[in-house]
C-alpha cells in the first residue's frame, strides 16, 4: 500500500465511480481499477460493493477512508511545511454559527495580532458539519456548542452559554408568568436546520418531556430566525448571547419557563489524533485553554 494507492482509493470513495475518480485524478480508469483491487487482494477485504455500475463503500472501506484521511492531512501538512520552510503556516478553524456570530471575530483579531505569518481560514457552519470536517481532517480545530457525538474527538470546555426561548413582544406567551414546559405543547416555532436541531439540547429537552411543537419554519441563517419572530410568526430557540441586541432594544423578548434553564458548554473540539501545532496551540490559549 502506497500513498498513490490510498489517494485512489480516497478518489473512488468520494466520487462513488471508477471513471469519476480518474477523472478527477487525471489517470486513467483500468489504472484505478487496478489500485483497487490490488489494495482488496492484497490485504483479503472487501472495500466496495458493486452494484448496478455503482459502488458502494464497506463498512471496512468506511474505517479505511478515516484513516486515510488523516494520513494524507498529516502528509500534506508535512509537504506545506517543507515547502514553506516554516516561514508561513495555515490554521483551519471551524466554528458554530452561534460561536461564530459572537465569539469569534475577537479570537481571529488576537490570532492575527500575535501570528502575522499565520493563515487563518474560518469555516461557520452547524456543530455536526464542523464535526465531520475535523473527522475528515479537512478543519484542525473547531468552536460549537452543540452535541459532539464522535469518540475520536476531544472537547475542552471555553466557556458557558444559555439557550433561551424569544418572542416578539406582541405574542400570547410573552407577558405570561410562571410559565409551565407543557404551556409550549403546540406552539409555533422558527427552527435552525436539522443538523443544528438535532444537537440542540433544549430541542432534545422538549423531546424528553414529550412537548410537541409545530416547526413552521426551518432556517439555516439565524438572522432570519430572528426576523421572523419580531414578525410575529412564532417562537424560538436561541442562544442568549445571539439576541443581547435585540433584548435590549426590546424587538424581542425572552420567554423565561418557571424553574427551567438549560445551559451549554462552548468548547474547543479537535481529533485525537492531530498534531498540536504551535499556532494549534496558540489559537487554543487565546481561547482560554491550555493542552
Amino acid at each position: 500500500m502506497t500513498l498513490r494507492t490510498l489517494k485512489i482509493f480516497v478518489a473512488v470513495a468520494e466520487e462513488k465511480t471508477m471513471h469519476a475518480a480518474a477523472k478527477k485524478l487525471f489517470i486513467s480508469q483500468p489504472s484505478i481499477s487496478q489500485a483497487i483491487t490490488e489494495l482488496e487482494k492484497e490485504y483479503n477485504v472487501k472495500l466496495f460493493e458493486r452494484l448496478s455500475q455503482r459502488l458502494y463503500i464497506t463498512e471496512t472501506g468506511q474505517k479505511l477512508l478515516n484513516y486515510a484521511y488523516h494520513l494524507l492531512g498529516t502528509y500534506d501538512e508535512i509537504h506545506d511545511f517543507l515547502t514553506s520552510q516554516g516561514n508561513l503556516h495555515r490554521l483551519r478553524i471551524g466554528s458554530s454559527v452561534s460561536v461564530g456570530t459572537c465569539m469569534l471575530n475577537d479570537i481571529v483579531n488576537k490570532m492575527n495580532a500575535q501570528n502575522p505569518y499565520t493563515e487563518l481560514y474560518v469555516t461557520i457552519d452547524n456543530t455536526s458539519q464542523i464535526e465531520s470536517l475535523i473527522l475528515n481532517n479537512s478543519l484542525d480545530i473547531g468552536l460549537v456548542e452543540g452535541l459532539i457525538t464522535s469518540p475520536d474527538i476531544l472537547c475542552q470546555k471555553v466557556c458557558e452559554d444559555e439557550l433561551i426561548i424569544v418572542a416578539a413582544p406582541t405574542h400570547p406567551l410573552s407577558k405570561q408568568e410562571n410559565l409551565q414546559i407543557q404551556d409550549l405543547s403546540n406552539q409555533t416555532f422558527i427552527s435552525r436546520e436539522s443538523g443544528s436541531n438535532d444537537r440542540n439540547q433544549f430541542d432534545q429537552f422538549l423531546r424528553e418531556h414529550k412537548i410537541q411543537i409545530k416547526k413552521s419554519w426551518v432556517c439555516t441563517n439565524t438572522q432570519a430566525i430572528k426576523n421572523a419572530v419580531i414578525n410575529g410568526n412564532g417562537l424560538a430557540i436561541l442562544s442568549r448571547m445571539l439576541v443581547s441586541t435585540e433584548l435590549k432594544q426590546g424587538t424581542l423578548v425572552h420567554v423565561p419557563l418557571k424553574d427551567i434553564c438549560i445551559k451549554r458548554d462552548i468548547r474547543l473540539v479537535y481529533h485525537k489524533d492531530k498534531y498540536l501545532s504551535d499556532e494549534f496551540l496558540r489559537f487554543a490559549s487565546i481561547c482560554g485553554v491550555t493542552l
